[in-house]
């Protein structure tokens, strides 16, 4: 991400100074003072001594550690992501459990439907559309903001719907596959309800690979909330980070991948955790 950003095109010295007409030699002593002049090795190196001290640097705009930017962004980022995985699992798991156990029937099509719309829709248009239909035309939900529950229903549900599709594809494919397996018709001769072989045998048995995908959409959905924040004024991670690149801001944008690919990464952690509590097979294995 270091290499990356100094390929962008423009130099963070003169955006300093905005469109002003500015002296050569007092941009050369802006980028001096910066470290810009220095070679990119030596640049690299300085700044991953800083992170490993937990110094991300100082924003080039407005001259505020990057740490303070980051840690008044992340609630925000934070909040919008649970919501839209809480209700990506709740949703995904359901459907998927009412599209398996209605297979080919009228439901299981409409709930394929919904699912092939989500996966297919970009989540900006998923989120101008809900704008367009619940806040512009029904005037049920604010279009901006993030201080009520409100403000947080729109831009979750926008971020949301991608994972929810995916998850309850798996799911439905999960329980398909299980239902078909010889315990199954055993409990089914065995005169076990259908509610038990449903949530207990059927769902336990094909979460494992839903909790792998659900993780990687966790930090898929950390990734979309760049663009969402962004449809939706949120003043998170994401909208920081696009702020950050248009103004060239390059501590910013560093600042915030590394959270962003951080959290990722400790969501993949969790989810490996996740599978002993699942699969006694993989606590003792």
């Amino acid at each position: 991400m270091f290499l990356m950003v100094h390929l962008v095109p423009g130099d963070p010295a003169q955006v300093l100074f905005g469109d002003a007409p500015v002296p050569k030699a007092q941009v050369e002593e802006v980028r001096h003072a910066l470290g810009l002049d220095q070679p990119l090795a030596v640049q690299l190196a300085r700044y991953l001594r800083r992170v490993l001290t937990g110094d991300l640097g100082r924003s080039l705009k407005t001259d505020r550690p990057v740490a303070t930017d980051l840690a008044r962004a992340i609630p925000s980022t934070t909040e919008l992501a649970v919501a839209a995985m809480a209700l990506a699992a709740a949703g995904g798991v359901f459907f998927g459990i009412v599209s398996a156990s209605s297979h080919n029937t009228w439901l299981d099509s409409g709930v394929s439907t919904v699912a092939l719309l989500g996966i297919s829709f970009p989540t900006f248009w998923t989120g101008l559309l809900l704008i367009w239909l619940f806040s512009v035309k029904l005037d049920w939900f604010p279009i901006t903001g993030q201080y009520s529950l409100r403000n947080l229903v729109l831009p979750a549900i926008t971020l949301g719907w991608y994972a929810g599709a995916i998850l309850a594809r798996l799911v439905r494919s999960g329980m398909l596959e299980v239902l078909r397996q010889e315990y199954i018709r055993t409990a089914w001769a065995k005169g076990v309800t259908r509610r038990r072989i449903l949530a207990w045998h059927a769902l336990r048995n094909a979460l494992i690979p839903v909790i792998t995908v659900a993780s990687v959409q966790f930090g898929t959905l950390l990734g979309g909330a760049v663009v969402v924040e962004t449809v939706f004024a949120r003043d998170g991670v994401g909208r920081m980070l696009v702020l950050a690149i248009l103004q060239k801001d390059f501590p910013e944008v560093q600042g915030a991948v590394l959270v962003l690919a951080l959290a990722y990464t400790f969501s993949n952690l969790l989810a490996d955790l996740c599978y002993g509590s699942i699969d006694p097979r993989v606590r003792y294995g």
